[in-house]
């Protein structure tokens, strides 16, 4: 009743043991005067001094020796040093030899994952495509792998996605394709189809003769359904660079063609323009080579090329590994999940 009478009034708190022991406990915690604080600093390099690092470490080297134990990190143990030259992992790469050809041409390569694919001699690549044939690899199949193939590492070294994506038609790159009257220029026709299929502006050089081959006739007639533009003369190449040059000139057998007038205005040409040349199966012999590559492109394995070819890269045109073996050769793929596969030189 008091309570509701005098609403505003506070009721005083009970002073009991329990708070005077609170008090005590308090003022032993926080009753110091600040004027007892000591004003002067830690001195640290003097504590410092005061540890025996030395001692210290020499009793843990005696426990470890004694013990039989070794810890990382021990001051006694020097790290080794290493040049930015020097591998710090000390194995050798591994060399895998799952390729034997039964003719050594005293050269090889090696792909990226250490497996060495070596080359062969030009009478046994030829032996190993009539095998092909035989059994039903045709030329008309050979010639469309090959066109995928190299249409698929030219789309790469003109760019990639980066390049070749619809956001980006202001971009569309050139791309120089110099043919010759054979085999070597039906496998770069295919390649400019299947280029020009993917919006590579293609410019395709054949000189005019009477009588072509089939095949070439045959690519022809389906490059001509693309958007690709071909012409005879090398007065209609462009005058300004392009982004890639292709070289189908050369041929393994007729070296007469390199006497020809067309062939070397077309050569010099391209040494002109001064693009990079992308070169589809060049002969092994350099001197037949009137262009300088960059990169160079072979089928099912290598020739022995020289370095006028440039980089050597490899392309798998579907030969099965039985007819491999029908030729004397001990063939397990290269390519893993590729078709075209990067060499390099051991």
């Amino acid at each position: 009743s008091s309570s509701s009478r005098h609403p505003n009034q506070v009721t005083p708190k009970k002073s009991g043991l329990k708070n005077g022991q609170m008090k005590s406990k308090d003022d032993e915690c926080f009753g110091d005067d600040i004027d007892e604080i000591p004003d002067t600093d830690f001195d640290f390099e003097g504590n410092l001094a005061l540890f025996d690092k030395a001692a210290v470490f020499e009793e843990i080297e005696t426990y470890e020796r004694r013990s039989g134990t070794r810890s990382r990190g021990t001051p006694n143990e020097k790290p080794a040093r290493y040049r930015h030259d020097e591998n710090i992992l000390e194995s050798e790469p591994i060399v895998y030899r799952r390729i034997v050809v039964p003719q050594n041409t005293n050269k090889e390569f090696c792909t990226d994952s250490g497996l060495v694919v070596p080359s062969v001699s030009y009478e046994l690549h030829k032996k190993l495509l009539s095998v092909a044939e035989k059994h039903g690899l045709t030329l008309e199949r050979r010639l469309e792998m090959m066109g995928v193939c190299a249409s698929q590492m030219a789309l790469s070294l003109l760019g990639g996605p980066n390049r070749l994506n619809p956001k980006n038609v202001h971009q569309r790159p050139t791309v120089a394709l110099l043919c010759g009257p054979h085999v070597k220029g039906a496998q770069g026709i295919s390649c400019g189809r299947h280029l020009s299929n993917h919006d590579v502006h293609v410019i395709l050089f054949l000189p005019n003769f009477v009588k072509m081959l089939e095949s070439i006739t045959n690519e022809l007639n389906l490059f001509s359904k693309t958007q690709g533009q071909q012409v005879s003369s090398v007065k209609d190449l462009p005058d300004t660079p392009v982004d890639l040059v292709i070289n189908c000139l050369d041929c393994h057998e007729n070296a007469f063609l390199r006497d020809q007038p067309w062939y070397k205005a077309v050569v010099d040409w391209a040494n002109q323009n001064r693009a990079p040349v992308l070169s589809i199966d060049p002969p092994m012999n350099e001197m037949e080579q009137g262009i300088d590559a960059k990169w160079s492109l072979a089928l099912g394995l290598p020739l022995p090329l020289g370095e006028r070819a440039g980089r050597v890269y490899l392309c798998d045109i579907g030969i099965p590994q039985k007819v491999f073996q029908e030729v004397g050769i001990n063939y397990h793929s290269p390519f893993g999940c590729k078709f075209v596969i990067p060499l390099h030189s051991t």
